[in-house]
């Protein structure tokens, strides 16, 4: 016969386990809505002829440099930085795959738990996206976010590949675009399994995760020439949880504003340039975006 401690120690084992256990489906569920998506896409990649003297270009990079960072209503980074990407692109313009990368020029304070200490840390993130077309009017995209900013200056490890939730920096979306109109866009994005910091902590101390949901609106409402104003708003909510990835409550307006799209010369160039006014009733923020685009 077990004693009552042997017991104890029996079933904190089998929490653990079932625990990991947990977190190893949810990586495999992730890892294959991920190559799902790749699958569909390179299944439909049309061969190149290589005597085939047309525009066509399978890779693609640019660059843009911002005064600050916004994404679904967050500031991500407060200062200037550098964004980069890498791209891979069918022949069909169907399949797309690719790298995005981000870097500040600013750092931004956070605390050592070590020492106590602020420490400056430059804003990094390498992210992954592929999106898969089925019409013009109609996409699927999934990203794997890895923002990294200050992990190893506040004292921790850099896990690049975990997508344990408790860490802070790693989660995947799975997003569905839908063109209304030439001008209009409906955006439906879903943070899968829970996602980095995306749980509420239950009474018995479990984490559940608030699948958070998050919808935009965007609209072109004016152009002449380079010139264009678009609209926007976007909201988040979660049907699992009181709270989400975005929001304090189970949902909230998070994100409206306009962006100014235009072209600035510059010597014989010209540069594609775009100004954000974004605000986030939720946190009584208001900030100006400004992303020039590099090439």
């Amino acid at each position: 016969m077990k004693s009552p401690h042997q017991n104890k120690e029996l079933n904190l084992s089998a929490s653990v386990f079932n625990s990991r256990q947990s977190k190893c489906n949810k990586t495999r569920f992730i890892q294959l809505v991920c190559l799902c998506v790749l699958f569909l896409g390179f299944n439909t990649v049309t061969a190149q002829d290589e005597n085939n003297n047309d525009d066509y270009k399978a890779f693609t990079a640019g660059a843009h440099i911002k005064n600050m960072h916004l994404w679904h209503g967050f500031v991500v980074h407060p200062g200037a930085m550098l964004a980069t990407n890498l791209e891979y692109n069918s022949r069909d313009k169907k399949f797309t795959f690719g790298l995005w990368g981000g870097a500040s020029l600013t750092t931004v304070d956070v605390v050592n738990k070590n020492t106590g200490e602020n420490v400056g840390a430059h804003y990094q993130e390498f992210s992954l996206y592929t999106k898969y077309r089925f019409s013009d009017r109609f996409f699927i995209e999934a990203v794997t976010h890895n923002n990294y900013t200050g992990v190893e200056e506040r004292g921790d490890v850099l896990h690049y590949w975990s997508y344990d939730k408790t860490q802070g920096y790693n989660f995947v979306d799975l997003n569905f675009g839908y063109n209304i109109s030439p001008n209009t866009l409906l955006y439906f994005a879903t943070i899968l399994s829970g996602g980095s910091g995306d749980y509420e902590v239950q009474e018995d101390g479990s984490l559940e995760d608030s699948w958070t949901h998050y919808f935009e609106v965007t609209s072109k409402v004016w152009e002449k020439q380079d010139a264009n104003l678009s609209l926007f708003v976007g909201g988040a909510w979660s049907f699992v949880t009181d709270k989400t990835f975005y929001t304090e409550g189970a949902g909230n307006l998070i994100n409206v504003g306009a962006t100014y799209g235009d072209k600035i010369k510059i010597g014989n160039h010209k540069l594609p340039i775009g100004v954000t006014a974004m605000w986030n009733p939720e946190k009584e923020k208001t900030v100006l975006q400004v992303d020039i685009t590099i090439f």
